[in-house]
């Protein structure tokens, strides 16, 4: 396809940018509306450009948001700086192969997937890269490396709980969950009210890749302030306490709803 060939950049957000899509719930990340939706386009045309498909877009994700993991073990600023910057990257990929997907009507299973592992890999990484970093390196693992895959395997079972429901619904032949729809809120009151309560205060997002990485980035400013790993062991063990309530939590949620009945 030859310059003159690509699609026009509003041409590209009437076909890939929907209102309807941008506007399910859960749908599109606080990040995305603010600035990257707005970048995404420009991408996306290059990507169209290339034989690169849109799946082929979505498993670079998976590289990225781990080099955004591995810049987070390197002590000092420029490490916690390097994860911020890869990990805009991986939202950015996050963004350009839907877009790419939805300009060439080429959605596949295997695209779906892919982002799938991507965003469960990456939001267990972070956590064990920052684990390594309280450490102080690699050179000496020690019991804050143990906390930080403590904080990783968590993550990884709320992710585990959540995509098990799908699997599960599939299996007995139940319909697709549509985000916002019947059955997801908890049958108990006392349940459903403190879902609501904690839902003022998202902890549950600091496992997000963007929002891993800022505050981790802010741990490294003060710690650097302060010349010691004061504020990283602080985050950490807040990462631990939020994993757990979160893990819990989901999966009181699940088990009190209807999505497995």
């Amino acid at each position: 396809m030859g310059p003159s060939s690509l699609p026009s950049i509003a041409e590209l957000r009437a076909v890939t940018q929907p209102d309807s899509l941008l506007a399910r719930p859960g749908a599109e990340h606080w990040a995305g509306r603010l600035y990257m939706r707005r970048l995404s386009p420009y991408v996306t045309r290059l990507f169209a450009a290339t034989p690169l498909s849109a799946d082929a877009v979505t498993a670079l994700m998976i590289p990225a948001g781990l080099l955004a993991a591995l810049s987070l073990t390197l002590s000092g600023l420029p490490g916690a700086a390097g994860a911020v910057v890869l990990a805009q990257i991986w939202l950015l990929l996050d963004c350009c192969d839907g877009e790419l997907a939805r300009w060439r009507r080429t959605v596949s299973p295997l695209g779906i997937y892919l982002d799938g592992v991507s965003h469960a890999v990456v939001q267990a990484a972070l956590p064990a890269a920052l684990g390594i970093r309280a450490a102080g390196g690699w050179h000496s693992l020690d019991g804050w490396t143990m906390l930080g895959l403590a904080v990783s395997v968590l993550v990884l079972f709320v992710s585990v709980e959540s995509y098990l429901v799908h699997f599960v619904r599939a299996q007995t032949g139940k319909p697709v969950l549509e985000a916002g729809g019947e059955g997801l809120s908890p049958r108990p009151r006392a349940v459903r009210t403190l879902r609501q309560a904690i839902g003022f205060v998202p902890f549950y997002r600091a496992f997000n890749p963007i929002e891993a990485t800022f505050i981790a980035f802010a741990a490294a400013v003060a710690d650097v302030f302060r010349d010691d790993l004061l504020a990283t062991h602080v985050l950490l063990l807040a990462l631990l306490a939020a994993a757990v309530l979160t893990a819990v939590g989901h999966l009181i949620v699940i088990v009190a709803s209807d999505r497995l009945r």
